[in-house]
């Protein structure tokens, strides 16, 4: 059954972006993500990932809590008010907001699902794959 799920993800050619400001991390995760045959867009800012948007939806967006120039939370609920942009899934990911209450607003903010950072490999693939698999 898993692998049928993994197959499932990999037919559909899912792109995800990830808004992040750590270069070396958005690196790592787009190698590991693109091993599973997904196409991963990166910007380093909200601003950025705001310009990229007008252009494209993604599958999925990555998106780090403390951004350079924008609170993740603020991004992620102007994603949520974006007609085009607002089912896509958003996952919040987060070396310094990490406690329950970080987690809970995130998660009012809009966010389909929050990690923490450094973040496993195996249990982000298992979100991603989740969500995209998930029936909109």
């Amino acid at each position: 059954m898993e692998m049928q799920e993994e197959l499932r993800v990999q037919e559909m050619q899912p792109d995800i972006m990830v808004v992040d400001d750590d270069a070396h991390f958005r690196e790592t995760i787009t190698d590991a993500l693109s091993l599973k045959q997904i196409q991963v867009f990166s910007v380093a800012c909200g601003q950025e990932a705001m310009r990229c948007l007008k252009d494209m939806t993604p599958s999925l967006i990555l998106l780090d809590v403390q951004l350079p120039d924008v609170h993740g939370f603020e991004l992620c609920r102007a994603l949520k008010r974006h007609l085009k942009l607002k089912n896509v899934p958003v996952v919040f990911l987060s070396a310094r907001y990490t406690e329950p209450a970080d987690r809970a607003e995130g998660l009012l903010a809009g966010a389909d699902a929050y990690l923490s950072k450094p973040v496993n490999m195996d249990t982000l693939w298992e979100e991603v794959r989740y969500l995209l698999d998930k029936p909109k």
